[in-house]
């Protein structure tokens, strides 16, 4: 049974692949129905699309375009089956089952907030309902501390919401205060910079503020409403046409020079040189909240202590060792997944024996 459920993985690592690759960009998992080359667009059979095989026999190579496949690919399709084989070897049938599904999602996030830096809430929603209907039926992802006993039904979901609630709450309040310390972002120029709104840059399709040659997501820049772009400078062009102006303040929605005000979505075009500007920013994405609090739903209150101590751990080793995050924003879903990972597979026992330890001491 147990490499029916490896196989099983490397099955459902492979869909996963497909949404991660078209998710960031917009595009439907199920439309085409067939895989593509990322490179020729060719449609793949499914002889050439059989998980992990594929890829090994054409040597991470398209055999239509030759060009190299991401070994990103190969990955996941490994990573599934093997935490699939992991949790239905160490867990009873029912916590391994909703521990598959969690994982599912986890994999999914953890390659497309470390590519793109965007986690799909979408997916974590709907972490959250499974977790609660699994809690009404099945608790032994709640039950993996020892000392900390409930049961399903009522008080199961009782304990999934208030691990969804520890999770979200808890995070949500460090996304607002990092908002207070580090909302904004000044820059000056000793000569003019050229600026302009674009659509997409880099792989992302999103609308971008662009200058220097760097890209500002939508979603990045304008987090809450009250999130503006102020920009002081001069040449500013709406549509081609002339607006002056000594300063711009673009909204998600909206931007105005002066007393004029115009709507981003009727807009063709807006560009300028800016001397000074001010970037709304923040410290964590609201992704990580309702990520952390999809594992807490899972997993129970207790577990969100750990993997928010587990994830900043792992999030330093690879900044100092792999410098992940140099120069770049650093993702936070990956390690905060990974915690939770390593809570599912003997996180929980070095938990419990770090707290037995400490209160032996006293």
């Amino acid at each position: 049974m147990g490499w029916g459920i490896l196989a099983i993985g490397f099955c459902i690592g492979s869909f996963l692949n497909v949404a991660i690759h078209r998710i960031p960009r917009g595009l439907s998992v199920n439309d085409p129905k067939r895989s593509f080359c990322p490179s020729c667009k060719a449609t793949l059979p499914w002889w050439q699309n059989l998980p992990v095989l594929t890829w090994v026999v054409q040597r991470g190579k398209c055999r239509h375009c030759q060009q190299p496949i991401s070994v990103r690919y190969l990955l996941v399709e490994v990573l599934t089956g093997g935490l699939f084989f992991a949790a239905w070897s160490v867990l009873p049938m029912g916590g391994a089952i909703l521990s598959m599904m969690m994982l599912i999602i986890l994999v999914t996030i953890s390659f497309i907030d470390g590519e793109h830096q965007v986690i799909p809430i979408i997916w974590t929603t709907a972490g959250v309902v499974i977790a609660a209907l699994g809690s009404l039926f099945c608790s032994d992802l709640l039950n993996l501390l020892k000392g900390i006993r409930w049961y399903s039904g009522w008080i199961g979901l009782r304990e999934s919401g208030l691990g969804w609630l520890a999770g979200f709450g808890g995070l949500y309040c460090v996304v607002l205060l990092g908002k207070l310390i580090w909302g904004t972002k000044k820059r000056s120029f000793t000569e003019a910079i050229t600026w302009k709104l674009q659509e997409g840059f880099g792989e992302s399709e999103q609308l971008h503020w662009v200058i220097d040659g760097e890209g500002y997501s939508w979603d990045d820049l304008f987090f809450r409403p009250t999130d503006e772009l102020v920009i002081h400078g001069h040449g500013f062009q709406v549509d081609g046409q002339r607006a002056p102006g000594k300063e711009v303040r673009i909204r998600r929605d909206d931007f105005s020079i002066g007393e004029r005000k115009w709507s981003i979505a009727k807009l063709k075009s807006l560009a300028g040189k800016a001397t000074e500007v001010s970037i709304p920013r923040e410290a964590m994405g609201m992704g990580d909240p309702h990520l952390l609090g999809m594992i807490g739903a899972f997993l129970g209150w207790a577990s969100v202590i750990y993997v928010v101590f587990a994830s900043s751990i792992f999030a330093i080793v690879a900044a100092v060792v792999a410098r992940v995050g140099f120069g770049r924003p650093l993702p936070f879903g990956p390690f905060l997944s990974l915690a939770a990972v390593t809570w599912v597979f003997g996180g929980w026992q070095l938990w419990e024996a770090y707290f037995n330890f400490v209160i032996g001491k006293r």
